[in-house]
Parts: structure tokens; sequence; C-alpha cells
């Protein structure tokens, strides 16, 4: 028997966080094993309970959700937590520096419980999660700020000559937020094939998951191009 994903709930909000308990606990393969109402909260629990996930709201008094991310699930950290930000729209900037803190995904707060279970099921497994109406709300919207580095020959941009044609395409789609079966589909390949390809692809840019790829994607400047474009 697989051990349950064991689960940290942290929301300021009582009644949403009493419900994000509810919806996860009564399903057969997680555990709930604690909750934080604010940040500082959230980081303690998480190094005393050591959960596998933790679904992290972005606003929280005492230290806010990105910090509270940065400080779990950051390059200098040495904790194995995943995040799991749950966000409104009109908060999408900040939602952007929790990916870049180290989210390993982000949906929205109003979002039907079934995409929440899936969600921390998703993330529990490793992958990623971005929605590609919400990697293409968010992320795009702030494209201009992420593009430092699009110049062709800047360091950045030449990280990418690493990568195969094949697997510069699949960059590009995973950009879009297309999931693996997608891409499989937009390319005609299989779905272990894509796999592989997405693998190399984060081997080679020395990138912890998905949500890395498409923010170097945006950086670079080459988010939003067809496939078939020259690079």
């Amino acid at each position: 028997m697989t051990d349950p994903i064991r689960v940290l709930v942290c929301e300021d909000q009582a009644l949403v966080r009493a419900g994000f308990v509810t919806i996860l606990s009564a399903q057969p393969d997680m555990e709930v094993v604690g909750d934080a109402a604010d940040g500082l909260t959230a980081v303690r629990k998480t190094t005393e309970l050591r959960p596998d996930v933790v679904v992290m709201d972005i606003r929280m008094p005492k230290l806010d959700g990105i910090e509270a991310t940065r400080r779990i699930a950051g390059p200098d950290s040495e904790g194995t937590a995943r995040i799991l930000v749950v966000t409104t729209f009109n908060v999408d900037a900040y939602v952007y520096e929790a990916l870049r803190a180290g989210a390993s995904g982000f949906m929205l707060k109003d979002a039907p419980p079934p995409e929440l279970i899936n969600a921390v099921r998703t993330v529990a497994r490793g992958e990623s999660l971005l929605a590609p109406v919400v990697t293409r709300t968010l992320i795009g919207r702030f494209a201009e700020h992420l593009r430092p580095s699009a110049a062709p020959t800047s360091p950045e941009r030449k990280r990418l000559d690493v990568l195969t044609p094949r697997e510069y395409e699949v960059l590009l789609l995973v950009s879009e937020g297309l999931s693996n079966a997608e891409i499989a589909a937009e390319l005609v390949i299989g779905h272990e094939t894509v796999k592989t390809y997405v693998s190399r692809i984060l081997t080679k840019l020395h990138l912890r998951d998905r949500v890395q790829a498409v923010v170097l994607a945006y950086r670079t400047g080459i988010a939003g191009h067809s496939p078939d474009r020259n690079r």
C-alpha cells in the first residue's frame, strides 16, 4: 500500500482553510498533517511535520506566501516539500514571484474541489502544474518584464543552443502550458517520448521543473513563437 500524500494547508482565511482541509482529508490517498494561518507558522510546521505538498496562499500575515515558499522550496532550502500556490487573478504578479521562489505550480482559489485534489496529486508526483489558460494570462501579462536576455547573442539565450530542434519545439509547447499528452498530439509522437524530451530539456538547461522552463522561455523571448519558426 502506498503511503498517503502528506499535506499542509496554509491559508489565512479560516473558512477557506477549513474547506481545503475538509476536501483533502476526505481523500483516501491524502493525509492533512496540519494547517497554518500565517507564513511563519507555515515554514515552522513544514520543518516539523515534513509534508509532501504545501498548499500555499500568497497573502498571509507575518510572512507572505512568496517568502515562505522561498524558505521552504527555494534554491537554498534543504527540504523536499513541494509548493502548490492557490490564488486569484488579481494577485497574479505575486504568483509569478512565488513560482520563481520555488513553487511547483499554482491554481485558482475558486477552482472546484476536483481540481484542487488533482493539483495536489500532480505536484506530489513531482510534476508541475501550469494550466494553459493561467499560464498565458499570468506569465504572458508580465512577458515584457521577463525578457532582459532576449537578444540572440545573450548568455541566457545561448543556453538554448544545447537543445536539438525537436527539444526546442517541445520547450515552446511547454511554455504555452501544454500537457505532455497535448504536446504528443501536437507533434504526433508518443506520450512517453514527450516525457523523455521534457526530462532532457530540464537536464540540459539545469532546470528543476516545467515552471522554470516556462519562465526561461519568457525571459529569453522565445515564448509565444510558433514551433516552426527559425531559431
